[in-house]
């Protein structure tokens, strides 16, 4: 089994994801892109000591940028949206 610190990355901290913190009980993190949602749902239980109802996952593509004269691009990266159940949240999102 995936060590939980190796499933959720970092947790994406903006006016869009606070809003939705504050009027749905929904966390925004970026995890590990070959994780689902059974992993993300028991990492999140075990790292942050909740109850987690649903969990969501978006697959982010990278944008085009320019690389002087060439295109690139930014990395694609995996966003998971996590439900808790009444009553409980995250500690690290509160002093936002």
């Amino acid at each position: 089994m995936k060590d939980p610190r190796d499933i959720v990355i970092r947790p994406i901290l903006t006016e869009k994801t606070l809003n939705l913190k504050n009027t749905a009980n929904q966390y925004v993190f970026e995890v590990a892109r070959d994780a689902n949602k059974i992993e993300v749902k028991h990492a999140v239980e075990q790292l942050f000591k909740v109850r987690v109802e649903k969990v969501q996952i978006i697959n982010v593509k990278g944008k085009i940028r320019r690389v002087r004269r060439a295109p690139g691009r930014t990395r694609s990266w995996k966003k998971a949206i996590v439900k808790l159940k009444s009553g409980d949240s995250i500690p690290i999102f509160e002093g936002a």
